[in-house]
C-alpha cells in the first residue's frame, strides 16, 4: 500500500495553539508564574523548568493545511499541549478553556472535513470541568476531550476527577491523555530526556492510576487514548500484573492489569517499527490510531508512510490504523 493509495488519513496527535488562546496566555500568564516572550519569531512559554516554542505552523491554519497536504493527511484531531490551562484559576480557567474550545469549533466550521477538535478541560477545577464537558460536547467538530497525565501533581486516580470522568463517559466521547510536566524532571533536564524518557513514563503512570485507582472498573465504557504508543505502559504491564498477583493490596481491581490493555487506544508515535509491530501483535490493530505529534521537533514528518511502509502490517491493518479506527472512534 503506497501513500498514493486512496486512504483518507486521520492524525489524532496534532497540536494547535489558536491566536485567541495565545493572547490570553500572554496577557494573564505573567501574573500566574508564566513568562511569555517571542524568540526568533516563536512564542515561548516558561513555567519553572518547562519551555515551549510555538511557531507559525502551530497557529496558522493555512500553514497547517499545506503541511497536511504534503503528508497525505486528510484530517487533524487538534489538541492543546503545554501549558494546558491548569495555571489559571476560577473564572479565568473557565474563560481560557472556553476560548480554546471555541477556536477548535471555529476552525472546524471553516474546514469541516479536515479539522476536528479534542476539547481542553480545566481539570483542576472539577465543577468547571464538568460544565465545560457539557458545553464543549455540543460544539461543532468536537470529537473528544484532552487532559494531562496528571493535574498539578494530582494523579488521575484522585477522586476529585471522578465527576468529570462520569460526564465524559456520558457524552460518549473519548478521553485523550498527554504529558505536560514530567516526573523527576530535575534528573531529566539534560539531553532532552524530559521528552524522550519523561513523556513515555508519564503515560505509564497515568494508565496505572486509571487501572489501580478503579476508574476503568467504575466506568467500563470510558474510552481512553494514550499518546506516544502508550509510552512505558504496554512494555511494563507484565510487571504491573506480577505486582497484582503477589500483593494483596493490589487485589481490589476486577482483573489483572494485562487484561486492561485493550481498554486503551494507542497512537503510532513510537519511533520504531518494532514498537508498532508489538502493539499490533499484543493489543490488536483495531486499537491503534495514526499520530504525528504535529509539529514539535521530533514529530513524524510523514506519519502516513510510517504505517503504509511498515514491513509486517497487511493492507487491512494499515487501513485500520491510518483511517478506519479514528473514523469510528471520533465519529468522522
Amino acid at each position: 500500500m503506497s501513500q498514493a493509495s486512496p486512504l483518507h488519513a486521520i492524525d489524532i496527535h496534532a497540536h494547535y495553539f489558536p491566536q485567541s488562546f495565545l493572547d490570553l496566555v500572554a496577557k494573564h500568564g505573567p501574573a500566574h508564574g508564566f513568562e511569555c516572550k517571542t524568540v526568533e519569531g516563536k512564542l515561548q512559554f516558561k513555567h519553572g523548568y518547562m519551555t515551549t516554542a510555538v511557531g507559525p505552523k502551530f497557529v496558522d491554519l493555512e500553514a497547517r493545511l499545506a503541511a497536511m497536504d504534503a503528508q497525505g493527511v486528510q484530517a487533524h484531531a487538534m489538541s492543546l499541549s503545554q501549558p494546558m490551562v491548569y495555571w489559571a484559576k476560577g473564572d479565568l480557567a473557565q474563560r481560557v478553556s472556553e476560548t480554546y474550545n471555541d477556536a477548535l469549533a471555529e476552525a472546524h466550521g471553516k474546514n469541516p472535513k479536515r479539522l476536528f477538535g479534542l476539547a481542553t478541560l480545566p481539570m483542576h477545577e472539577p465543577a468547571l470541568a464538568v460544565k465545560e464537558v457539557e458545553r464543549a460536547a455540543k460544539l461543532p467538530g468536537i470529537r473528544g476531550f484532552y487532559i494531562a497525565t496528571h493535574v498539578l501533581g494530582k494523579n488521575l486516580s484522585d477522586p476529585m476527577f471522578m465527576p468529570v470522568y462520569e460526564r465524559i463517559d456520558a457524552s460518549g466521547l473519548p478521553l485523550f491523555l498527554h504529558p505536560v510536566e514530567v516526573i523527576g524532571h530535575e534528573r531529566l533536564a539534560q539531553y532532552y530526556l524530559t521528552n524522550l524518557l519523561g513523556n513515555p513514563f508519564e503515560s505509564g503512570i497515568a494508565a496505572a492510576h486509571l487501572i489501580f485507582g478503579g476508574v476503568l472498573d467504575r466506568l467500563p465504557n470510558l474510552v481512553v487514548c494514550l499518546p506516544h504508543a502508550g509510552g512505558a505502559f504496554p512494555w511494563l504491564v507484565g510487571r504491573l500484573t506480577r505486582g497484582w498477583e503477589k500483593r494483596a493490596d493490589l487485589k481490589h481491581i476486577k482483573q489483572a492489569p494485562v487484561e486492561y490493555l485493550r481498554r486503551f487506544y494507542y497512537d503510532t508515535v513510537g519511533y520504531s517499527n518494532d514498537v508498532l509491530d508489538y502493539l499490533a501483535r499484543v493489543i490488536g490493530t483495531d486499537r491503534i490510531l495514526m499520530g504525528s505529534d504535529y509539529c514539535f521537533p521530533i514529530a513524524y514528518e510523514q506519519p502516513v508512510k510510517i504505517v503504509t511502509d511498515h514491513p509486517t502490517l497487511d493492507d487491512k491493518a494499515k487501513h485500520a490504523i491510518v483511517e478506519a479506527n479514528a473514523r469510528r472512534l471520533l465519529k468522522i
